[in-house]
């Protein structure tokens, strides 16, 4: 078996065209035979990447059960059904059904980016084989294929370059890199890295301008982008927070259910009780105790995060990841389109000792300067002519057509009102190479202008001004020069003509910080959150960026391949943080699918990027993360709040059922009158706390931790106390009251209802003494509470209602109790918030007043 070092000797890459066509047993004219094309095609296979089989719908189906409330739910069911109560067994079984079908069909929109990679791949390319050229399908080409590469063309398979004519290659969504890279035939030293391989071409990036040939050297699942789509496939996606802990609280709460039921099962059997009635309490606490709603409340929940989201540019694929945003505690993103404009934008123009500066972002090219002065605009003249891009409007944006360095100097020029008319006709070039560094434009009347490096131009005009250039490059920016020349159109345009050019000035540009996205890192930094940029730039250019947000030096890491971001992540990860990883390429796939969060570009991403994320931006734009983040504490906090509302309810009927168990007296309320009680509320009072607005304080608090459990030993004692209150209220309604049990049990049953609506209020804050926001702002709040006061008054009053549930009509003066038990329920969780605030040093501050 070679060694790693013969194996990295031997790559493409590092080797002569003539040793890899050698190897390849193939031509670099005429290419293979048809007949040596098909016998390879047969022995190695197609040119694609292997399907993905993920698993079967039966057993996707079947997963969404996997849960322990679900299991003692189905239990529930299954032992009430038995039992006779067809109703209450019903009802139970539909709550679990719609939680496993809106699991279900979050899963199947979640699994596709492993299908998008594959048909990135399919396209046709145009294929050297006995000397002629043809078009192909991709997916026939065999490793010794001679392929054309032209203008617009999609790179078919990974190839060896063996000859090139100003051949740019668009290679961000496999490398990161921003800009088109220049490829020429000379082999690169073995271990250099994917992304400054000049002389390869890899399969599914886009040839920007001219053209060349290369020799297919690997196919299929064993190109580049086979290698990622390889890293998507083993790369396993991470609990949320939220599902970690609503797994964590499911355990603990199946627990304790399960042991309250066998409790009450032997103390019954103990005092001689019937074994049936015993199984039949022992299943009303059993329902009782499970908060039925919750798995509709969550699903509702982050479904108004996701609309919110929505308004604010970000796009959820996935339910869950709404609320994993706000428990982020590291971003990593990443430069070109998400901090910048993804736009080369000239700021600064240097010509005649003035220096002018040039607005706007991006290429947009409205006329912002007409009165530059005559040196700059004979400088920004000479970056019209000496050019081969333009800018078009597409989609109300205006893009760049062609290079995007050249594209900049035709806004920056039309910005100054010039446009083609201006520039003379062309009559002769000398192209822009690698080893020439310059380009030069002859138009007519024998006007030359040249374009290039700084050191280059030098050389033609003796003065350029290096100062001036040292200092723009010194903030990293690209700097070119410009001069003009006088060379007749009967004399060649050589070099050496262009001896004695005059110096006209400097251009100089870079892709700019978006000026929302600094305020949105400064604001993710101030909420405790760990902004780190991820690239596969060069440091250089990372580091300029960085240094606009204020991003320490350790917090960018630049020229990473997939198999890095992909550790990066996992790292971050294995330090306890929650991830949320922002990309557009091919190469951000994995990591992506494996952060708790994967954030793509909706613009300017690839499909792969977005079929592996959990968001979509859709304005590519750092600021909606941020926005993003807000909304997500936000859901979580309504998410707690539904929590905390909706357990001291289930935690005090399964208290009064064995309560009832002990004294050995009836029970206060029965199994369907606690079904009445938890499918009503749970939606016309408990959901409304999912359309609570977000507290302003949201994004001035650090993210909580990770580890931090739903219930915090605080909240869980109050949940204890107001389920006491519950348990005293209810059982001193019940047997106080003077009349037939039916009508003591309707009252129980609204003394739970009463002090659900009084608590309610309690609840929209789970810390403060008032919501910092007014009642208005979330009408919902009320709607809920009247819908439930008019269904409690037809389970009251209504024959109907009362032969379903067994209850019965009380007198209107039992109501008053009910209102004062409610009142006391809300004045008893205040109190306990205020003592709890006066012994925190966080609770002496004052509080900020109420939102109206």
């Amino acid at each position: 078996m070679p060694s790693a070092t013969a194996e990295r000797e031997a790559a493409p890459h590092g080797m002569p065209v003539h040793e890899v066509v050698l190897l390849a047993e193939t031509d670099a004219d005429t290419g293979l035979s048809a007949a040596a094309a098909a016998r390879r095609l047969a022995e190695l296979g197609p040119n694609r990447l292997p399907e993905h089989r993920g698993p079967g719908r039966l057993r996707r189906m079947l997963a969404q059960f996997h849960n322990p409330l679900i299991y003692v739910l189905l239990g529930a069911a299954a032992l009430t059904f038995a039992l006779g109560e067809t109703v209450d067994a019903s009802v139970v079984l539909a709550v679990v059904l719609v939680n496993a079908i809106v699991g279900y069909l979050q899963e199947v929109r979640a699994e596709r980016a492993l299908d998008a990679l594959e048909a990135m791949v399919r396209t046709e390319a145009t294929v050297v084989r006995d000397g002629v050229a043809a078009r192909v399908a991709s997916d026939e080409l065999v490793p010794g294929d001679l392929v054309v590469l032209e203008e617009g063309d999609q790179v078919p398979a990974d190839l060896r370059l063996v000859r090139s004519r100003e051949l740019r290659v668009d290679e961000s969504a496999l490398t990161g890199e921003s800009r088109p890279v220049l490829k020429n035939p000379l082999p690169v030293p073995h271990d250099t890295a994917l992304a400054d391989r000049a002389d390869m071409a890899y399969s599914g990036t886009l040839v920007t301008t001219g053209g060349g040939r290369g020799v297919v050297v690997e196919t299929g699942a064993d190109t580049e982008i086979g290698h990622v789509h390889r890293l998507v496939g083993s790369t396993t996606t991470v609990q949320t927070p939220l599902t970690r802990k609503l797994a964590r609280f499911s355990r603990v709460l199946t627990a304790g259910i399960l042991g309250l039921a066998v409790l009450s099962v032997v103390i019954g059997l103990l005092r001689g009780e019937p074994f049936a009635d015993m199984v039949t309490a022992a299943v009303a606490l059993a329902v009782g105790a499970i908060p039925e709603g919750l798995p509709a409340a969550v699903t509702v929940t982050l479904a108004i995060g996701v609309a919110r989201m929505a308004r604010r540019n970000a796009v959820i694929r996935r339910l869950p990841a709404v609320e994993t945003l706000g428990s982020t505690t590291v971003i990593c993103t990443d430069k070109t389109g998400t901090l910048t404009a993804n736009a080369m934008t000239v700021r600064h123009v240097v010509a005649g000792g003035d220096r002018w500066e040039v607005d706007g972002i991006g290429y947009s090219p409205v006329a912002r300067h007409p009165s530059a002065p005559p040196a700059v605009r004979e400088v920004l003249l000479a970056g019209l002519a000496c050019n081969d891009a333009d800018v078009v409007r597409q989609d109300d944006r205006w893009t760049a057509v062609g290079d995007p360095t050249e594209a900049a100097l035709v806004v920056s020029a039309r910005k100054a009102g010039l446009s083609r008319d201006d520039v003379p006709e062309r009559v002769d070039e000398l192209p822009f190479t690698s080893q020439r560094r310059f380009m030069a434009t002859r138009h007519t009347g024998g006007v030359v202008y040249l374009k290039g490096a700084v050191e280059r131009i030098a050389e033609f005009t003796g003065d350029a001004d290096h100062r001036d250039a040292e200092e723009l490059a010194g903030r990293g920016l690209r700097v070119l020069a410009f001069a003009r020349a006088e060379v007749p159109e009967d004399t060649p345009l050589t070099e050496e003509a262009l001896r004695g050019a005059v110096f006209l000035g400097l251009q100089a540009m870079h892709d700019p910080p978006r000026p929302e996205a600094l305020e949105a890192v400064r604001a993710c930094q101030e909420a405790g959150i760990e902004v780190r940029m991820i690239t596969g730039d060069h440091l250089g250019t990372a580091r300029a960026i960085a240094e606009h947000f204020s991003l320490a030096p350790g917090a960018v890491h630049a020229r990473v391949s997939p198999e890095e971001k992909l550790r990066l992540v996992k790292r971050f990860q294995a330090d306890g943080h929650v991830v949320a990883m922002t990309g557009d390429g091919v190469n951000d796939a994995p990591a992506l699918r494996r952060a708790d969060i994967g954030v793509a570009m909706g613009r300017g991403g690839t499909e792969v990027a977005k079929q592996a994320a959990d968001m979509v931006l859709t304005d590519d734009n750092f600021s909606s993360i941020r926005a993003a983040v807000e909304e997500g504490r936000a859901v979580f906090d309504n998410l707690r709040k539904f929590i905390i509302w909706t357990l001291p309810t289930n935690m005090a009927e399964g208290l009064v059922i064995l309560t009832a168990i002990l004294l050995g007296t009836a029970l206060p309320i029965l199994p369907v009158q606690i079904l009445w009680i938890n499918m009503t509320t749970a939606v016309a009072l408990g959901l409304t706390l999912a359309f609570e607005p977000r507290e302003p304080d949201v994004m001035r608090r650090p993210p909580l931790p990770p580890s931090l459990p739903l219930l915090t030993a605080s909240l869980a004692q109050r949940v204890l106390l107001v389920s006491v209150v519950l348990l005293a209220g209810s059982f001193a309604a019940f047997h106080l009251f003077d009349g037939p049990v039916d009508q003591a049990r309707t009252v129980a049953v609204n003394v739970f209802v009463a002090a659900q609506i009084a608590y309610l209020f309690n609840c929209r804050s789970l810390e403060n003494l008032r919501p910092r926001v007014g009642v208005r702002r979330n009408p919902w709040l009320l709607i809920g509470i009247v819908v439930t006061v008019v269904l409690q008054l037809l389970l009251t009053y209504t024959p109907v209602m009362n032969a379903l549930f067994h209850t019965a009509p009380i007198g209107w003066s039992a109501w008053l109790p009910l209102v004062g038990l409610a009142v006391v329920a809300y004045a008893v969780v205040e109190v306990d918030k205020w003592w709890r605030r006066t012994r925190s040093p966080k609770g002496m501050r004052k509080e900020a007043a109420p939102e109206r």
